[in-house]
């Protein structure tokens, strides 16, 4: 016996339709990428969206044909966003961050046919248009008073293409398993990777994503998403606050601390997220300047661990709660969110902190294990560390043009390649890499724990761990420090008497060396392997 309800599909475009109808006219703020701050709002975006769509199918986009953006979070890249899922077509994000040969490989693997980027890009992209022989036309996210000279094939100012249709168009009807969205991992390691979001599953995900106990945003929330929509999915935020009415902030290509301050400001924003870099500029600069933050409520943090300094800085000084967060490209991104469980509703001061420092629980649609390299379940006690592996509806089985390749356990889980803890109370707590993780006499020691606890270290603006070789116990650990400008650095032994009751004894680093810069990746990660390659003949003294 079947279900006798509605065959009502979940795509994209019924989103932001949901956000036309009954919030048509909540704010939609952005810094544009040409200077001024732009207003508008999801009446006007999904009409505009509309003309995008309408204008790709003009354009001989079909079902299933990538059209890439290479843009800041702007309007006109939420209507790109938009306008090509409800062509039928699939979006495909890309990191300008990365190297321009990753750029054009990942262009290349993607098989885009249209580039729609922004005004910043252009010369980048233009020393990249040989290498991109599949693209057919580039859209300039801008209008004609803004048009740059440019040699890119077939470029058309965004304002004129889209004035080219009246928007008098129906979305494309496509099966809600239908390819919505690409977006390649950092690539780390080897070439980056595509994974492919359906409609059903971007929708499922913001469904999760707004639950209380993870973002919780409603139709009076006024979000800022800071984190990119290029990165990892744009943690889901530009579906997330259309399928509730909250207004979006968005705040283009200047994300330093001040300039982030000022959209906050502007926007009146009381919800963000992004990645931990961006939170430490901004507090650096509320310090530096005596500036205040009164109108946010909460920040979800991700991408990296929250070191628990910033945590306490913006709850005790800000009043800002902070929300630790997990999750991979993989898995649409959100893996877990923090979220206070009746059963710890009790803890106060260092000890809730301590467990804020945890990446949280994971939210319905997501399951998770520990297990062993042989694959065996380990007991969930907080101490035990494991491969954490995770399944649901919102997470990869395949990646682009690799389905061959099995990702997935025999239980259907996939491997995320992390290190973790998971507590009596369900709460995971990210220990490392598995590729990072120190294996000191054949136990483990987490790198992220130590960096963590080196941060809150007076003066010190960032930390970072990696293994040096040892005779005797085969790695042990380094401590790469970056100082605030006309601080004093620490010794070793200063730096082993602050952690001495934050980490066990023999987590201790052997060596201690301060850097101008830590390497990062595209994503704003610490970029681990370029710091093992620079450190690989490091010794300790002695």
């Amino acid at each position: 016996m079947l279900g006798l309800m509605q065959d009502w599909p979940l795509l994209m475009h019924t989103v932001l339709d949901h956000a036309a109808v009954q919030h048509p006219h909540r704010d939609i703020i952005s810094r544009s990428v040409e200077g001024p701050f732009h207003r508008t709002d999801y009446a006007t975006l999904r009409g505009r969206a509309l003309r995008v769509a309408q204008r790709l199918v003009k354009d001989g986009i079909q079902a299933g044909d990538r059209v890439a953006t290479l843009a800041w979070n702007t309007w006109r890249h939420l209507e790109a966003w938009y306008g090509i899922a409800g062509a039928g077509g699939v979006y495909h994000t890309v990191n300008p961050r990365l190297f321009p040969d990753q750029i054009a490989w990942i262009m290349n693997h993607a098989g885009s046919r249209i580039l729609m980027l922004d005004l910043s890009f252009v010369p980048m992209v233009q020393a990249l248009a040989d290498k991109l022989p599949l693209v057919e036309r580039f859209v300039i996210l801008t209008d004609a008073a803004h048009m740059p000279e440019t040699s890119l094939r077939d470029a058309i100012a965004y304002e004129d293409w889209i004035a080219g249709v009246d928007g008098d168009f129906a979305w494309v009807r496509v099966e809600e398993n239908a390819a919505a969205g690409i977006c390649y991992t950092s690539g780390t390691t080897g070439d980056p990777k595509g994974v492919v979001y359906s409609h059903r599953s971007n929708v499922i995900h913001a469904l999760a994503c707004n639950q209380v106990d993870c973002f919780g945003l409603g139709a009076a929330d006024r979000v800022m998403p800071v984190v990119p929509m290029f990165h990892a999915n744009g943690w889901s935020l530009a579906l997330c606050a259309p399928m509730v009415g909250a207004a979006m902030i968005m705040p283009g290509a200047k994300l330093d601390g001040a300039s982030v301050h000022e959209v906050i400001e502007h926007g009146r924003v009381n919800f963000s997220a992004a990645v931990p870099t961006v939170w430490m500029m901004l507090l650096q600069h509320l310090e530096a300047t005596g500036s205040r933050i009164d109108t946010m409520d909460r920040v979800a943090i991700g991408g990296s661990a929250c070191p628990p300094a910033i945590t306490k800085a913006y709850q005790e000084k800000f009043g800002v709660r902070v929300v630790h967060a997990w999750g991979m490209t993989e898995l649409s991104p959100v893996g877990t969110l923090f979220a206070v469980k009746p059963e710890v509703a009790h803890l106060t001061g260092d000890a809730m902190l301590r467990l804020q420092a945890k990446q949280g629980t994971p939210p319905y649609t997501v399951e998770m294990k520990i297990t062993d390299d042989n694959d065996r379940s380990l007991p969930w006690d907080g101490t035990t560390f494991g491969r954490l592996k995770v399944k649901g509806p919102a997470i990869s089985r395949r990646y682009f043009r690799r389905e061959e390749e099995e990702i997935l356990d025999a239980e259907g889980f996939f491997d995320t390649g992390d290190v973790a803890t998971m507590d009596e109370n369900g709460y995971m707590e990210i220990t490392d890499r598995s590729k990072d993780v120190i294996k000191s006499g054949g136990e483990w020691i987490s790198s992220i724990a130590l960096e963590n606890a080196a941060v809150g270290y007076p003066g010190v603006a960032e930390a970072a761990v990696v293994s040096m070789k040892d005779p005797k116990w085969d790695e042990r650990p380094l401590l790469i420090l970056v100082m605030k400008p006309g601080v004093l650095s620490p010794s070793l032994a200063q730096m082993r008497d602050f952690l001495a009751d934050k980490v066990a004894k023999w987590w201790l680093p052997d060596d201690l060396v301060v850097v101008d810069e830590i390497p990062h990746t595209a994503t704003g990660k610490i970029l681990k392997m370029k710091l093992r390659e620079m450190f690989k003949d490091h010794q300790a003294p002695g």
